[in-house]
């Protein structure tokens, strides 16, 4: 049996392979505004960012992977090279600097601003959109800034559900060895994404929020919503959907998280996968503690608790990703790399119903969309009904 160390060092590394963005295989740096306009059939995701992180001296950075005092806002616009040359589901990353727009991903514009002006800018954007939508992204573990900010450009293009981009990132190292630190500053970021949250809910132009959660983003957002409810009595009412895609949670303690929000809590919906090898090496980093992204949602006792809690999951295990990349071949980031999903979860958000409405079977949809998903969703469908 190796060491503990060693057991450590090898688990961690091969967990980090698993993040969000595939950042071992791009040029880093990539935060400094570059020309795209000259090139035709771009398109653009403007997002408003809100970070725990610290300031990084080098504009070409923007925010480190330190821990910042207080919150953070900027708005970060990204450029997507033409849908006809690029693969739904990835991003294009830049192999050198300053990156071809034709090609690649690369940053259009970046402003640091304050918070006034950063609610004003989703109070605007809010106005000026159909469905009044907020999508807050938390993304996992292992993810510098770049690579947080690149990944919610794909998703928000690629799903074209048409909600107002937030993204909260927090203080990621972006080392695979510290996945420690990482886990602390989810706790040291839950409270300033619960005022976040609640700045969102407050603004009148806001008619619903949803959030998506990754990895270890779960955890963060659990307990943000959790702090929310004990201060509140309540989750506030805008917050509609919770998307929880893998995530890297002991599943007993995500059952009392979610049981602490009460009754009037969001809809729940659980993207989980069995192959997913990364919440393996998590569980074996835990001493054995299953991770709630990997459960088999037909077995008991997770089948007649989840039914309880009224959160629908989508079993993604039979879903095949790219094994071209080490995050592919551990399939921990299904929910964002496979055009099929990532599109059905945004058009559904982008019809104004929940994720989980039982006049439709988005079950069903994703069994006629990729032939690979399970059914267990579309059954937790109908017994659980719409939000």
């Amino acid at each position: 049996m190796p060491s503990p160390i060693r057991r450590l060092v090898v688990v961690s590394t091969f967990f980090g392979a698993a993040l969000l963005s595939g950042c071992a295989d791009h040029a880093h740096g990539v935060m400094m505004p570059v020309l795209a306009d000259a090139v035709p059939d771009t398109s653009h995701v403007e997002m408003l960012v809100a970070t725990t992180r610290a300031p990084d001296a080098s504009p070409a950075i923007m925010f480190s992977g330190q821990r910042g005092e207080g919150m953070a806002f900027a708005d970060i616009e990204i450029s997507l090279p033409p849908d006809r040359g690029r693969k739904l589901g990835e991003v294009q990353w830049p192999k050198t600097l300053p990156g071809n727009p034709a090609t690649d991903f690369v940053t259009r514009k970046t402003e640091i601003i304050d918070r006034t002006t950063a609610l004003a800018w989703v109070d605007r954007e809010a106005k000026g959109s159909a469905k009044r939508q907020v999508l807050v992204f938390v993304h996992g573990f292992n993810n510098k800034f770049e690579d947080a900010v690149y990944r919610f450009a794909q998703i928000v293009h690629d799903s074209g559900s048409g909600a107002v981009p937030v993204l909260f990132t927090w203080p990621s190292k972006g080392d695979v060895l510290a996945y420690g630190y990482d886990h602390d500053s989810t706790n040291y970021s839950r409270t300033q994404l619960e005022t976040l949250l609640r700045s969102l809910a407050a603004d009148p132009q806001v008619g619903e929020i949803s959030i998506l959660a990754h990895s270890m983003g779960n955890w963060l957002a659990l307990e943000a919503l959790r702090q929310m409810a004990i201060r509140d009595g309540r989750v506030n009412g805008k917050i509609h959907n919770v998307l929880l895609a893998s995530p890297d949670v002991d599943v007993d303690v995500a059952r009392t998280q979610i049981a602490d929000m009460g009754p009037n809590r969001p809809q729940f919906s659980l993207f989980v996968s069995r192959d997913d090898k990364a919440l393996g090496l998590s569980k074996d980093l835990w001493g054995g503690s299953t991770r709630l992204g990997a459960i088999d949602p037909n077995v008991e006792p997770y089948r007649t608790q989840l039914a309880a809690e009224r959160i629908t999951v989508f079993d993604l295990t039979a879903v095949q990703t790219p094994t071209d990349s080490v995050s592919g071949a551990l399939g921990h980031n299904k929910f964002a790399t496979s055009p099929q999903i990532v599109q059905l979860i945004g058009t559904r958000l982008a019809s104004g119903q929940a994720i989980t409405d039982s006049r439709e079977n988005l079950g069903d949809q994703f069994q006629g969309a990729t032939g690979t998903i399970s059914s267990f969703g579309s059954g937790l469908i109908g017994r659980l009904g719409g939000g």
